[in-house]
């Protein structure tokens, strides 16, 4: 229980971060700032949704986000399983991207679907 309490917060303190940049003036910096928070949010996302499901016995032990993703959607945790897995793979493509219009598209993608899906999951974790 105390390691899922402490790793909420720690969700509920990222997304807050996040959403501070998304709200300022778009520019190279705030962009990369946005992206570079977008990783570690749903780094945060997906193994907090872990750490409920395997405290409410919903699951046991799972390696992939992928995997965390489809459980959380089969039991209701989530609603938009589709675009949380699009947002795994805008998370992972960031890693190796080097493509500064894809770049954009990811950053368009967080403000206008993913820190929605973020801040649901709060609101459903609380």
């Amino acid at each position: 229980m105390k390691r899922f309490e402490e790793r909420k917060q720690e969700l509920l303190n990222a997304t807050q971060r996040l959403k501070e940049v998304i709200n300022k003036e778009e520019n190279d910096i705030v962009i990369d700032c946005t992206l570079h928070r977008f990783e570690f949010t749903f780094e945060l996302a997906w193994k907090t949704l872990k750490d409920y499901m395997e405290y409410n016995g919903i699951i046991e032990v799972t390696g992939s986000p992928r995997e965390v993703i489809k459980e959380a959607f089969r039991n209701n945790i989530i609603q938009d399983g589709e675009n949380w897995i699009n947002m795994m793979l805008a998370r992972n493509s960031l890693s190796h991207l080097y493509d500064e219009e894809k770049s954009r598209e990811i950053y368009i993608e967080i403000k206008e679907k993913y820190i929605k899906l973020i801040e649901q999951l709060n609101e459903k974790l609380n």
